[in-house]
């Protein structure tokens, strides 16, 4: 450990992506990284590409007892002191029409995004300060949700509903906690360019070909992985995290949309019923819907 590192913070999801960026920001801005990753291999290439002012954690968020293990090592390396900040960044993606993903897919969605947050949440929360005495200011929580946790999507309902909960979730948690002078701040990326669209190409959108849906989840799927290619780097969340954990009076809530910008404030802003006809043309579901009556 480095003599000048003073604080420590936790990044969940820190194998690639916007998990990777923020470990990488954060360490060469003075702190000192636990990152969680879910593999061997991950965790030997983060530790010799970040140096001594990091250290890996392996555990899924799913799994309670390695998740203890992991705010037990945490606490040990701490000595008494408080955890800075807790990053929530690990998560999942399950598309498709909501009328034929499998159930089991959307409880693994939940499962992830929402349970195994707070799962998460509740084992770090002691070492941010949620008890009594504390050794020092009170830590952060900063959660990853999404500009999808605020504008639902035909095909994404799985992932909006999840990003709707941990908004709600993150909301009343930040209440509660300023008993203990704890903020929670929620991060809201657009579209972000990382190797997540290079899964989605591949993602499982041909199990639902069969379907009245499968020409326009086909065209979504092009849309998204051309988009989210073409999106800002996942840098400029990582630059937004680190706001949140050091602004004095950080916003309750950062966007980051990069060049959709426009396109996001827009939806936010048309009433419901409109952006329905516009995504229903979009997506030609007035068609479906008269060659469905017209058929024999």
């Amino acid at each position: 450990m480095s003599e000048d590192v003073k604080q420590a913070v936790v990044v969940t999801g820190a194998s690639t992506g916007i998990g990777e960026a923020c470990a990488r920001l954060l360490v060469e801005r003075g702190f000192f990284v636990f990152g969680s990753v879910r593999k061997e291999a991950d965790a030997k290439r983060h530790a010799a590409q970040f140096g001594e002012n990091f250290a890996p954690l392996l555990f899924d968020v799913t799994d309670g007892a390695a998740v203890a293990r992991a705010a037990q090592e945490v606490e040990a390396w701490l000595g008494g002191r408080t955890l800075a900040g807790l990053v929530n960044n690990a998560g999942v993606a399950v598309p498709g029409p909501l009328l034929h993903v499998p159930i089991s897919e959307l409880r693994r969605q939940l499962e992830v995004n929402v349970v195994a947050q707070m799962q998460v949440i509740q084992a770090f929360a002691p070492l941010l300060g949620a008890r009594a005495p504390q050794g020092g200011p009170p830590g952060r929580i900063v959660n990853m949700s999404s500009v999808a946790g605020r504008v639902a999507q035909p095909f994404f309902g799985s992932y909006n509903a999840s990003k709707f909960a941990l908004e709600g979730l993150s909301d009343a948690l930040r209440r509660e906690l300023m008993a203990y002078g704890i903020k929670v701040i929620v991060i809201q990326p657009g579209m972000i360019s990382t190797p997540i669209w290079d899964k989605a190409e591949d993602a499982g959108f041909g199990a639902f070909d069969d379907t009245i849906y499968g020409p326009a989840a086909r065209r979504v799927q092009k849309w998204a992985v051309e988009n989210g290619r073409a999106a800002v780097g996942p840098e400029h969340v990582a630059e937004a995290v680190y706001r949140a954990l050091t602004a004095p009076r950080p916003p309750l809530r950062i966007s980051v949309l990069g060049k959709r910008a426009f396109g996001s404030i827009v939806q936010r802003l048309l009433p419901a019923r409109v952006l329905d006809w516009l995504v229903a043309r979009r997506l030609g579901f007035d068609e479906i819907r008269k060659s469905l009556s017209n058929a024999p």
